[in-house]
């Protein structure tokens, strides 16, 4: 095939012909003066300057790495996109001058949750209820300090426990004859103390709740087995149709809740509607209580290894 003849010629001196690139070569040029020489001599340069760009292109190109390479050499001491297009190797400068981008380190992996994490449930945390703690755990706090505080910490336990129950949507009519769309809590709740703890609880529940009805469970200690034992029990007599809030402020081993539980059971309480109030509450007390019963809610407003058990002596003054 014959070769093209090349439209862009360029005139230059001398007369011999010049070569062009892609082989071609430049045709005889006509004897001018020495500025034309000069000229030509110029463009040769320029000519062949642009060929030994474009080879060094080419061999840039040849050591890009292929699509099947490309995940091994992101990782693990790989070369980062310098975003023109190449790719650089760790520690060498990009081809326009610029720094190598540092590849941004993978996010980390997001911590599983918690298999627990669905029936225990946290006050939101927020500098009240921290120093209603920490006055509580104050071995130097005034009785009168100390009954002062768990009541205030136990009405907010109560108010969160509350929001737990079920309410349907009602409307009513404000007194400038407005009509508001609320919600009223549906009947059939009853509340359960854990004697003798639990007791300080009843009057918060109460305060929130001015007729609800409220059982009681007297549980101890065997002195022999160290195992818990129930004494006493009283519940309302539909209690297996209500929803209950158990009521025990410090949840450290969690035998005595776990009995308890038992007890409700066996008068028709599912566990599913059993809600256990508590202020404080060791890993293992929470843990115990729901692998025993996993359908069970706890509420506190704090899971830390060392619990108060001081709580029932310093709040009924028998300490």
């Amino acid at each position: 095939m014959e070769a093209m003849p090349c439209h862009d010629q360029r005139v230059g001196g001398g007369g011999g012909g010049g070569s062009l690139p892609g082989g071609a070569s430049r045709p005889p040029q006509p004897q001018g003066s020495g500025e034309a020489a000069a000229a030509a001599a110029a463009e040769d340069e320029e000519d062949r300057e642009s060929v030994a760009a474009a080879s060094r292109q080419l061999r840039f190109a040849d050591r890009s790495p292929s699509p099947d390479s490309s995940g091994s050499s992101s990782s693990g001491g790989g070369g980062s996109c310098c975003g023109n297009g190449g790719c650089c190797h760790p520690g060498a400068a990009c081809a326009n001058g610029e720094a190598p981008q540092a590849q941004p380190s993978p996010p980390p992996p997001s911590p599983s949750p918690s298999p627990h994490a669905a029936q225990l449930k946290l006050l939101p945390m927020n500098d009240q209820i921290r120093e209603l703690q920490t006055i509580i755990r104050d071995k130097t706090a005034s009785r009168g300090d100390f009954v002062f505080s768990a009541d205030r910490l136990i009405r907010l336990v109560v108010e969160e426990g509350l929001n737990q129950l079920p309410y349907t949507e009602c409307t009513v009519t404000t007194p400038t004859g407005y009509k508001y769309e609320g919600v009223k809590f549906e009947k059939g709740n009853c509340g359960v103390s854990i004697m003798r703890s639990g007791e300080a609880m009843e009057q918060g529940l109460r305060d929130c709740c001015r007729s609800i009805r409220i059982g009681k469970i007297l549980i101890q200690s065997d002195e022999e087995t160290q195992r818990a034992k129930v004494y006493y029990a009283k519940f309302p007599p539909d209690i297996y149709r209500r929803k209950v809030l158990l009521m025990y402020p410090i949840l450290s081993t969690g035998n005595t809740v776990i009995e308890a539980v038992k007890v409700l059971i066996e008068h028709g309480v599912q566990p599913n509607v059993i809600i256990l109030l508590s202020l404080f509450s060791t890993p293992h007390g929470a843990k115990s209580i729901i692998q025993e019963f996993p359908d069970i809610t706890i509420l506190t407003t704090e899971v830390h290894p060392v619990a108060p058990t001081h709580f029932g002596q310093k709040y009924f003054g028998t300490d």
